[in-house]
């Protein structure tokens, strides 16, 4: 088996335990191991396929590639990736998508800030760092692992709702009233300017180093570093 072949199946395997786990498998896993049990499992299965993934991607070959970005490719997907990291920032307070979250704060939560975007702003912002990956740099070993976490991301974030709306009822459908599954481009500007800032400077930290991490100058520094 060649690494992008091997590649292909540990992202194969990654997106299929996810979505198994968090949804046809999850109620009798729970039941035979008990809620921590089930965490435990969950943890250890994705943790080792992420391992797996991340050595394999190591060894394949960047290219070829499937067309030149140029600069402005790589001026989209810096865009992009910004905006991503605006609404992964934005995702970590007041999230009623987050496990455990009751009925009664889901009815009461705020659409605003990155809920004006999408109800599920974590969820998108792995995807527009997968989509901005794929136009800056579209050889195999990109396509596969961008594209299997980028469909992770949308189709999990789909069955999510579904999954919300048998355990909370009439207080997630309030929230899907108030918000949008796909992403509303003018609510971005109800992102507070701290968060943009926040995000903008994760942005040019994360750039800098990813040269050392893969051996490909990004953002900003692809220009001036």
């Amino acid at each position: 088996m060649t690494s992008i072949q091997s590649l292909f199946l540990a992202n194969l395997l990654f997106v299929g335990s996810h979505l198994a786990m968090s949804h046809l498998l999850r109620r009798p896993m729970v039941s035979a191991l008990g809620e921590r049990g089930f965490l435990g499992a969950y943890s250890l299965v994705s943790i080792a396929l992420f391992v797996w993934i991340v050595r394999d991607f190591g060894k394949a070959a960047p290219g070829p590639l499937l067309w030149d970005a140029g600069d402005a490719g790589w001026l989209v997907a810096s865009v992009l990736t910004v905006v991503a990291l605006a609404l992964l920032l934005g995702s970590l307070r007041g999230n009623p998508a987050l496990p455990q979250v009751g009925a009664d704060v889901v009815a009461s939560a705020d659409a605003g800030g990155v809920y004006a975007v999408t109800r599920h702003p974590m969820m998108w912002a792995f995807a527009l760092w997968a989509v901005a990956h794929i136009i800056a740099w579209p050889g195999p070993r990109t396509l596969v692992m961008a594209g299997a976490m980028g469909l992770l991301a949308l189709v999990g974030a789909k069955l999510q709702d579904g999954k919300k709306r048998i355990q909370l009822g009439e207080a997630w459908a309030t929230w899907e009233a108030k918000t949008s599954y796909w992403p509303r481009p003018a609510g971005l500007v109800k992102i507070g300017l701290g968060l943009w800032l926040a995000a903008l400077v994760l942005w040019l930290a994360l750039t800098w180093l990813h040269v050392w991490m893969a051996g490909i100058p990004a953002g900003m520094w692809k220009w001036w570093g």
